[in-house]
């Protein structure tokens, strides 16, 4: 039987390996954008880069409402649903520090410095998710 994850469960599940999150956001006509993204959590928060002229860096200029899913598709199966409001930055020193730590989590320690100076140029938007709501589950297949 499914079971909702503990805090410590769902940090954990969302910072393991390299999975990455399914990030929604909300058109300029209310319709919902999906696009996969890396990221990293600090603290109460959810740390991404993205192109400013993205389609969901557009949304997320105008309208900051995110979710974020992060997902298990092998059996038993299991989720989590991340909702906040982003918070942007095109602050050079923060964005390369984040970018640079976001490529070590994907590429590995040896590439993260090429990885941040690559994703933390001009035009690139450092997003920083205050995290409200949490929904998780494990087990779901149990």
């Amino acid at each position: 039987m499914a079971r909702k994850m503990t805090q410590e469960e769902w940090r954990a599940f969302v910072s393991r390996s390299t999975r990455t999150g399914k990030l929604a956001t909300v058109r300029a006509d209310g319709s919902p954008h999906i696009a996969p993204i890396w990221f990293v959590l600090d603290g109460d928060s959810l740390v991404f880069t993205t192109g400013k002229d993205t389609v969901k860096g557009r949304n997320l200029v105008r309208d900051g409402r995110v979710a974020l899913c992060v997902d298990d598709e092998r059996p038993p199966f299991a989720y989590v649903v991340l909702h906040g409001r982003a918070e942007i930055s095109e602050d050079a020193d923060e964005r390369l520090t984040w970018a640079t730590r976001i490529g070590g989590r994907y590429m590995g320690a040896d590439r993260a410095e090429a990885f941040g100076r690559r994703n933390a140029v001009p035009g690139e938007l450092l997003v920083r998710v205050r995290i409200d709501k949490v929904v998780s589950e494990t087990g779901v297949a149990d």
